[in-house]
């Protein structure tokens, strides 16, 4: 007999399979990067931790309120707090709804599936009939449109799930920039583990909702659904706004004849790991507003840096969106290590097999991503 060995699947990003497969990260590990990674993450978390208090104060007040005025304002509304609002003196928190409307439009993970489930529909009902229990004209308008305010709820549910998502991921940013100080963190591999092993931790927290009107609490999203962090938030925030994303305006045509955007959502590669640096700070670009947000927070040791480059701080939004590309691409390593099919130290021939071809779909989307240039 004559054994033919099979080659193996030529693949462009097939050094990074294998830095993989040794439990390395994506980006390199150098004493510069851990100290970007670590700095971008700090003023992240405080951003986040920011993000999440609001959309869930959206989610639990703000709940089938048709003009919100004053949702950014966590139920503290002040003159001064008004007139930085119009200043935008502020955070950004229109940032944290474009990801929310991501997440949204591109679904995926099981809090999409509940949603459109009977039982979500016979809970937003009785939430609809106690807030608009004395009230005439809405009950009207919702047996015309019986979708229409069971819409809103859906939103609000994206709200709280997006929120209880990023409280975790907060905590997370803000205890590795901890672990730094105190010397802890010292390469990019232990960034990776400390991500990989909150998420891991996180993995089975419980995403529920619940609103109270009049005293009474109404569950919308109860704990016997068994929705939970890692599934059904966190894996589809890597989709959507990691991978797909949405075309930014003024960047590709929206015209249909223009065939500049495809045709198919899952061909969508406009996500954080895929965009170009150099058009932040032009109009039309949401992570703009994002960072402008973590501008205000950036560790010193990190605006230094920055301050030393060659343009200084002339395009400060820019260095602080290449160092955060840098960090995703660190919370993209995590998520991949996570997810493994099979132990990396397995020697089992199915195990490895398995796990290669699963390494080789990833690095297959990676391929028209940053992932060469934040290597260079």
């Amino acid at each position: 007999m004559v054994t033919i060995k099979k080659k193996a699947t030529h693949n462009p990003l097939a050094e990074y399979i294998e830095r993989l497969q040794k439990e390395e990260a994506l980006l390199p590990d150098s004493p510069e990067n851990v100290l970007e990674v670590v700095g971008i993450l700090k003023s992240y978390g405080v951003v986040l931790d920011a993000y999440s208090k609001n959309l869930i104060y959206i989610a639990e007040h703000q709940f089938l309120v048709f003009f919100p005025f004053f949702k950014y304002f966590n139920g503290k509304v002040s003159f001064e707090k008004l007139l930085r609002h119009w200043w935008h003196d502020r955070i950004n928190f229109e940032y944290a709804e474009y990801c929310l409307k991501a997440m949204m439009w591109h679904g995926g993970g099981g809090l999409d599936t509940y949603l459109d489930t009977k039982e979500f529909q016979e809970r937003a009902q009785a939430v609809i009939a106690a807030k608009f229990k004395n009230n005439l004209l809405i009950p009207g308008i919702n047996q015309l449109f019986p979708d229409f305010l069971t819409e809103y709820l859906r939103v609000s549910a994206y709200y709280t799930g997006l929120g209880q998502f990023w409280r975790v991921m907060a905590d997370m940013f803000l205890s590795l920039s901890d672990r730094y100080d105190q010397g802890e963190i010292k390469s990019i591999p232990e960034v990776v583990d400390h991500i990989k092993t909150g998420l891991v931790a996180n993995a089975s927290n419980p995403i529920t909702y619940a609103v109270k009107i009049r005293g009474e609490v109404y569950e919308i999203i109860p704990k016997s659904v068994g929705l939970t962090f890692l599934a059904d938030t966190a894996i589809p925030y890597v989709e959507a706004v990691f991978f797909r994303g949405t075309p930014f305006h003024g960047t590709v045509s929206y015209n249909a004849q223009g065939y500049q955007i495809p045709p198919d959502q899952t061909r969508f590669q406009y996500g954080a790991l895929y965009a170009d640096p150099l058009p932040i700070g032009g109009a039309g670009i949401p992570p703009t507003l994002l960072m402008q947000d973590m501008r205000h927070y950036l560790p010193e040791y990190l605006h230094e840096i920055y301050r030393r480059s060659l343009r200084g701080e002339d395009d400060l939004r820019v260095q602080i969106c290449i160092s955060f590309q840098k960090s995703m691409f660190c919370v993209t390593t995590a998520t991949i290590l996570g997810l493994m099919p099979y132990p990396l130290d397995s020697k089992d021939p199915n195990d490895e097999k398995g796990n290669r071809v699963y390494l080789e779909k990833w690095m297959s989307r990676l391929e028209t991503s940053r992932l060469l240039d934040v290597n260079k």
